[in-house]
């Protein structure tokens, strides 16, 4: 099990770069996070929903993903609470300490996950959240050592040399760990080293020497990870532009984003300028403006108000620019938008950005399934005349406006096939030269080669329980 110092120290990356190199050592391996807080998620094979770093690290594997990789999957939907997925279904909401009562409950369906894809694999690797030193939260914990404890997992900690005081990080949460936790600790890494490696050799004794763990790796920094899709929004904005590149594309960051890997095809096209707008920021001048998917769509459709880009939005279209939307970016566009249950907030409705002739209500089960080129993963109904003129007509989904400027979809992974990701693109005047799938096997390859030359992979293993 790797757990780390701290959140975004890259426990999801060397889990994926580690699922590779032992696939490719002829292992039948499979990842596990007990728990997952993320909104950028993925269907799977079985139907129902996953954090998307399990679905890489499944990839990786040359596993098809399945719900029980990810058992408990938190989906935020304000900024103290979030929907509860379990076992790939959605179970309710919840604000953190109502989920703090609940985790208790659930750890028989992060055990049930656990005993299912270990009968199928040689080896297991799991992924903990957040950090291994939040002891006040150890109690009734399924997501790192309460995990680690239930199952007998030997653990490795994860500390991020990058961002500073690794040292202190590794050293700090020898200190604060129940001694029973900290004797599941078989060894450390430090990750994204930048320069001369040499010149660590001493804080790996140090902290070899203060915990008493084995030093596993000085892992250097991957610049290749900014090719694989990513899981938290900020390294989004760490490698979206190109300034200069002949179309340009805006994205409005809202509060609650989801499933922004849909964007990263587009980050990777040479033709393409991603610029990625702040609250704050005007919507530049640009070709296409595109609404992602949210987890709270009235929400944020109230967020973009607040930022003043519902003025820039109608103005861009009046100049000829096209609009695209993704799922919650898709329901934004439409006139309006009701949650009479309460699904992902209060109860309520708002008026939508009018410009495509749609409404939303927002009820019944969650749709979950693969379709054409990708998935679709939303709740609610949409309805209204530019429905006629579905954006994907052989899968009857989406909407596009009279005048053929604006169209809206629930599809996501859309511009992950190249195909349709050209199609969509010429209709801007970009040429495509990216290829993603193959981009992704082969950064895959590369990150695993990586870990092969940086850690101790034989070591590693042995340890395994």
């Amino acid at each position: 099990m790797f757990q780390g110092t701290g959140s975004s120290v890259g426990k999801s990356l060397l889990v994926a770069g580690l699922c590779r190199a032992y696939r490719n050592r002829g292992l039948a391996v499979r990842p596990f996070k007990p728990q997952n807080m993320s909104n950028n998620a993925a269907v799977t094979a079985d139907g129902g929903e996953i954090g998307r770093a399990q679905a890489l690290q499944a990839r990786a594997c040359g596993a098809a993903p399945s719900v029980h990789m990810n058992p408990v999957l938190l989906k935020p939907q304000s900024e103290t609470g979030s929907q509860v997925v379990v076992q790939g279904r959605v179970r309710g909401s919840a604000r953190a300490r109502e989920y703090q009562a609940m985790k208790p409950a659930l750890m028989a369906h992060v055990l049930d996950s656990f005993g299912r894809l270990r009968a199928e694999a040689d080896l297991m690797l799991v992924e903990g959240a957040g950090s291994a030193s939040e002891v006040n939260l150890r109690a009734g914990d399924i997501a790192n050592m309460g995990f680690a404890r239930a199952t007998g997992t030997p653990v490795v900690v994860i500390g991020d040399i990058d961002r500073g005081g690794v040292i202190a990080s590794l050293v700090g949460t020898h200190a604060v760990l129940d001694p029973a936790d900290a004797a599941l600790v078989r060894g450390f890494v430090v990750n994204r080293m930048r320069g001369d490696l040499s010149l660590f050799k001493a804080g790996m004794a140090l902290i070899a020497e203060r915990t008493g763990w084995r030093a596993l790796g000085l892992v250097p920094h991957f610049a290749a990870a900014a090719l694989l899709p990513a899981e938290d929004a900020a390294d989004l904005v760490a490698q979206a532009g190109r300034p200069g590149a002949p179309v340009r594309i805006a994205v409005p960051l809202l509060p609650m984003i989801a499933n922004f890997d849909d964007l990263d095809p587009l980050a990777q096209e040479p033709a393409i300028d991603l610029v990625l707008v702040r609250p704050g920021e005007p919507l530049p001048v640009c070709d296409l403006v595109l609404l992602p998917g949210s987890k709270s769509t009235i929400a944020d459709l109230a967020a973009f108000r607040a930022a003043g880009w519902a003025g820039d939005l109608v103005a861009h279209h009046r100049r000829g620019g096209r609009v695209l939307g993704v799922c919650g970016g898709y329901q934004m566009l439409g006139r309006s938008v009701a949650d009479p249950a309460g699904i992902e907030g209060p109860p309520g409705a708002a008026e939508g950005l009018g410009l495509l002739a749609v409404d939303t209500v927002l009820s019944g089960e969650k749709r979950l399934a693969a379709l054409g080129p990708g998935y679709v993963m939303h709740m609610g109904r949409t309805s209204g005349p530019d429905t006629a003129r579905p954006m994907w007509p052989a899968y009857d989904d989406g909407a596009t406006s009279a005048d053929g400027l604006v169209s809206g979809t629930y599809m996501h992974g859309l511009f992950a096939d190249d195909d349709a990701r050209a199609a969509w693109l010429a209709r801007l005047g970009a040429p495509s030269s990216h290829r993603h799938e193959a981009s992704v096997e082969a950064t895959l390859d590369a990150l695993a080669a990586h870990l092969e030359a940086h850690m101790d992979l034989d070591r590693l293993l042995s340890l395994a329980r």
